[in-house]
């Protein structure tokens, strides 16, 4: 290895290291800590190798805890933290990203150590991270149960293997099963694909395909949402045409404005709008036309809802910031109300890793407490024979159709409709038997979403 790669290869797994520290800290999320390392780093590939490492320990960091405390015969606990981060960088790093020399790994690792002013742990750095090396096909994991009935074989499984909270992993297999479980947890330890809608105000996706294929750019078609497309090479982001022509958003998110119908209504709330995914796919099926005020609370998350409203070219959105937890600033109703409401987050686990570990599951409660109190705040600001749209990215009842129960039973005035023939361009796979929109890793290959349509009575 040269001096020079050695040198970029010592910046990258710094920039790691920062990024994996501040998620432990709880100093900032994993995006949020992405972005704030990422400048630091000269390239575009070693950008992207950073992100991928530290988003690649988040996501096995079970595995790799249960391995340190294997072979270090130490709690987790009992270890510094900042050790632990470095440990569980470099086993990552042995175990995943084999191309890179062992020696290499061990050496940066005992380097970060001394920087991060625990030198006295290098010894056990040295020698943990060799034995990993060393067992690299022969890991003390627990295997995949030969009798999946055995609860706790499968647990320790699904927990430590295959690196899920337990809780969680116990809820998923109480619910779908053992093989459904798996594959969703496999589903989640993939690395994500980037995903483009298409803004239809400018573009068609034949459009939008052949101009990225011109510069080298290949994509397919999405499964289901009829903007989506997946890109399998190159960087669309960095052209000129994103913003205008697309944006970044993935499939799964995409199918919930579908859930507006194809004439959602010459006045449209998008209630928690930040990005602005949603909102500039409503502002598409408005034709521009109309009004629709996009809302959320954040000054930040406002910023960010203007850089993406004003990327896209359309004219027909407002901008109000307004907290759904308290009575809207509305004196006319609307006739299409959306509420992508803040939520756990569990359904977004392969983009989103850090997510597994920041939840508990007594935190579901709070949620659904906010979400009921949000629908019903965006419900009276829903005009008679108006629709409401209430969707989560959560894989759990409790945020989802409890919600929605609990909303209609006091809310007599609003009666659900049938996605299948209330949004005639979601397709009927990813509707569910009580007419909900719902989207299912080990079924349809996309996050875990969930979206119910209301209407309030004429």
């Amino acid at each position: 290895m040269s001096a020079a790669t050695a040198s970029a290869r010592h910046d990258l797994t710094v920039a790691a290291y920062d990024i994996l520290s501040a998620v432990s800290a709880g100093r900032a999320d994993l995006a949020t800590a992405v972005a704030l390392v990422r400048a630091r780093l000269a390239s575009d590939r070693d950008r992207a190798l950073a992100t991928n490492i530290a988003a690649g320990v988040e996501r096995w960091r079970a595995t790799l805890d249960h391995l340190i405390v294997v072979f270090s015969k130490r709690s987790i606990d009992r270890l510094d933290p900042e050790v632990v981060d470095i440990l569980r960088l470099g086993a990552y790093q042995l175990l995943h990203l084999t191309r890179v020399p062992a020696a290499a790994v061990v050496d940066d690792a005992v380097d970060l150590v001394g920087r991060a002013g625990k030198r006295s742990a290098s010894g056990l750095v040295n020698a943990l991270l060799r034995t990993i090396s060393r067992r690299r096909q022969s890991l003390p994991l627990p295997e995949r149960p030969a009798d999946p009935g055995d609860r706790t074989a499968a647990l320790d499984y699904l927990n430590i293997t295959l690196s899920h909270p337990r809780w969680l992993a116990a809820r998923w297999l109480d619910r779908l099963g053992f093989e459904a479980t798996e594959a969703w947890l496999r589903f989640n330890n993939t690395p994500v694909s980037l995903t483009l809608r298409v803004n239809r105000l400018w573009a068609t996706p034949t459009d939008v395909t052949r101009q990225l294929a011109a510069q080298g750019i290949h994509v397919r078609p999405g499964q289901f949402a009829p903007d989506a497309l997946v890109v399998d090479k190159g960087r669309p982001l960095d052209t000129s045409l994103d913003g205008r022509l697309f944006v970044a958003q993935g499939e799964a998110s995409q199918l919930v404005a579908l859930l507006a119908g194809s004439n959602p209504g010459p006045r449209v709330l998008d209630a928690c709008a930040s990005p602005g995914g949603k909102t500039t796919a409503l502002a598409a099926a408005m034709g521009n036309l109309g009004l629709l005020v996009a809302s959320d609370i954040r000054g930040r998350r406002m910023e960010l809802l203007n850089r993406t409203v004003a990327a896209s070219g359309a004219t027909n959105i407002r901008l109000v910031q307004a907290d759904l937890l308290r009575p809207l600033p509305f004196s006319q109703p609307f006739d299409c109300v959306l509420v992508d409401a803040p939520c756990s987050g569990l359904g977004i686990l392969r983009s989103d890793p850090d997510i597994r570990w920041r939840r508990q599951e007594a935190e579901l409660i709070t949620f659904a407490d906010t979400q009921r109190q949000m629908l019903q705040h965006a419900a009276e600001r829903t005009d008679r024979g108006g629709r409401l749209i209430y969707a989560t990215c959560s894989s759990e009842p409790d945020e989802n159709e409890r919600v929605v129960d609990a909303f209609l039973q006091g809310a007599r005035d609003f009666v659900a409709l049938d996605a299948r023939t209330a949004a005639p361009d979601l397709p009927s796979a990813v509707v569910d038997a009580r007419g909900h929109l719902r989207t299912l890793p080990h079924v349809h290959g996309l996050d875990a979403f969930f979206g119910a349509v209301l209407q309030r009575r004429p």
